[in-house]
């Protein structure tokens, strides 16, 4: 029965695990063909085309744009931005690869694993937050606003007076006094 299951293997898939000390002819053969090769079953090439996980994925964002105002332009991090070594004290080259490597996986995931869990209460606490700010502004705020200006409506109408009566001369004659002037303006 292993036997059976190693001839099936080998028939579908194709690993290359030669030396890479060989010829350079070699080589050049061997990069034009293909390195492995799995052959996809009857069932998997049908749901390839069906299913909604090829259309609905991490790879194909639904929404291109999530930032369209760059709210969050600062979040843009990058390693390079958190970690520099100068030319006087460097790690090896496999090191800063690695550490390079690390940091972004680990920034990646943990923001989604964090997405997950905080994400949909967040929303939901900053719904209910903006609802009851929404129905105070529009219950509490503007009826008390409309309110104070029926009540002031007197000093209004006072302070139009006081304004047309005492500044309004003042400005019409500081207004005939300099529009005699005129200002040139020349570049040196």
């Amino acid at each position: 029965m292993d036997s059976e299951m190693a001839e099936e293997d080998s028939e579908e898939v194709e690993i290359d695990l030669s030396d890479s000390n060989e010829s350079p002819e070699l080589e050049k053969e061997e990069e034009t063909q293909t390195l492995w090769k799995a052959q996809p079953s009857v069932e998997e090439e049908e749901n390839i085309h069906t299913s909604t996980l090829v259309e609905i994925s991490d790879t194909k964002p639904l929404i291109k744009t999530r930032d369209p105002r760059g709210i969050n332009d600062c979040l843009k991090v990058t390693f390079e931005d958190v970690i520099a070594e100068p030319v006087s004290v460097r790690s090896g080259d496999r090191v800063w690869i690695w550490s390079n490597a690390l940091f972004e996986v680990s920034r990646v995931w943990l923001y989604r694993i964090l997405t997950v869990v905080l994400a949909i209460p967040m929303s939901v606490l900053s719904g209910v937050l903006f609802a009851i700010f929404s129905c105070f502004h529009v219950w509490m705020v503007g009826p008390c606003v409309e309110y104070v200006l029926i009540g002031t409506r007197w000093l209004q109408s006072l302070w139009n007076v006081v304004l047309g009566v005492f500044v309004l001369p003042f400005s019409r004659t500081a207004k005939r006094c300099c529009g005699g002037f005129s200002i040139h303006l020349a570049e040196e």
